[in-house]
């Protein structure tokens, strides 16, 4: 059976980091666990100080701390790779087997020493920070770690932040905290939490290693695999979805369409209806079934369908939460949209950006080569100038959703950049 890191793609340096640290977190265990007169011998075995809490004498990276950040681009691993390193600190050997109860409920979301906060809505808030802070703090109920894994951690709002930093600055013995963002640059996580934090960076995996995990783990066709993790741009989950999902490679090839569409200003303003519609759909779908369970069971919970008084009164008194639920449910249909549409801006952005590398003679292979022609075409028409003002007005459109302005009104002025050029 492979190992917890196997599915960690192209990311060699980060992983001998972890496994480093894992094998020195194993080695504070026994430490504390052993009498005075083993402590020197285990801590010479590990190669770790004691008195320096966990860090290699000989070897600063091979050292255990509370907190970690993991960085990188979309699609590098940083879930994957926060994931991984939980489960190896609740391995039994302390290597992340892959085969040990530790490494297997925790891969599969199941140990009970591990929390997972992977943020529906657009942002973390602070009662739910405050909550999973005052849980981490309990003793492991395995008797190894606590571990806090929070995905997506750029969505703490300042409040939640505040509260997690100050579990951060006093940690409990055994909690250990895993964030995941995009960089460490003020916008996507504060400077003070930073500062108590190792930082893993992560790079864009390689397509080659994006195609032979999808072979290996999935069995995709070798053509497939390339094909789909060249148009992913090294993203390893949406090389997954356009190698398996019909419907995915449907959406990707509307969006490609685009630059042939726009022919005028109506058509400009067509083509942003019709992208913002399908990432509404595409929500939607994504949602609906996951909001009905939701609702079915607080209804069911609130006494939906009981005949006595008392059942009937507790629904009646239930709006209160089924109006917070739908609140949650809002949150994260919006998310779901903007995720969406995302997707979209880049494969619009690869193609622009294969426009741009013909305009320059550049000795490079085109992200989508299915289009390749068509970007040819337009790198002839627009030269080198004219596609990276497209590509920049593409990346311009994703850096204004992000910073909530409506994405309609963003898509629109895309567009237009787009036609005019």
């Amino acid at each position: 059976m492979p190992d917890v890191f196997a599915d960690l793609v192209g990311q060699d340096e980060a992983v001998g980091t972890l496994r480093r640290a894992a094998s020195a977190a194993a080695a504070v265990l026994r430490a504390a666990a052993a009498g005075p007169d083993d402590l020197a011998a285990l801590a010479d075995e590990a190669e770790v100080a004691p008195a320096a809490g966990g860090v290699a004498a000989g070897d600063p990276g091979a050292g255990m701390t509370h907190a970690w950040i993991f960085t990188g681009p979309p699609g590098s691993g940083r879930s994957v790779a926060a994931r991984a390193f939980a489960a190896a600190l609740q391995c039994v050997h302390g290597t992340g087997c892959g085969s040990c109860p530790g490494c297997h409920t925790t891969m599969a979301g199941t140990h009970a020493d591990v929390r997972l906060v992977v943020p529906e809505g657009l942002s973390i808030g602070v009662s739910e920070m405050r909550a999973l802070v005052l849980r981490a703090a309990s003793t492991p109920s395995g008797g190894r770690w606590q571990v806090v894994v929070i995905e997506d951690a750029d969505r703490l709002t300042e409040a939640a932040g505040n509260a997690l930093l100050k579990a951060i600055e006093e940690p409990p013995p055994r909690t250990v905290f895993l964030l995941c963002a995009p960089s460490t640059h003020p916008d996507d996580i504060s400077v003070t939490i930073r500062s108590r934090c190792r930082v893993v960076p992560l790079r864009q995996p390689p397509a080659d290693a994006v195609a032979e995990v999808l072979v290996r783990r999935d069995g995709i066709a070798p053509d497939v695999a390339r094909w789909a993790a060249a148009a992913a741009q090294g993203h390893v989950g949406r090389a997954r979805r356009l190698a398996r999902d019909p419907e995915a490679r449907k959406r990707r090839d509307a969006v490609l369409a685009v630059p042939r569409r726009l022919t005028g200003v109506g058509a400009a303003f067509d083509a942003a209806s019709a992208l913002i519609e399908a990432a509404e759909a595409e929500a939607e779908a994504a949602v609906a079934e996951t909001d009905a369970a939701e609702r079915a069971a607080l209804e069911t919970a609130l006494g939906a369908g009981g005949t006595g008084r008392g059942a009937a009164g507790a629904i009646r008194g239930a709006a209160g939460q089924l109006k917070d639920l739908e609140r949650r449910q809002k949150s994260r249909a919006t998310r779901a949209q903007r995720d969406a549409l995302d997707r979209a801006l880049v494969d619009l952005a690869g193609f622009y950006r294969d426009a741009v590398t013909m305009a320059l003679g550049a000795p490079v292979e085109p992200v989508h080569t299915d289009t390749a022609e068509v970007a040819g075409a337009g790198a002839r028409k627009w030269a080198a100038e004219g596609a990276l003002r497209r590509l920049e007005a593409v990346l311009a459109c994703r850096t204004a959703i992000e910073a909530n302005v409506k994405p309609r009104i963003a898509v629109e002025a895309m567009m237009l950049a787009l036609w005019k050029g």
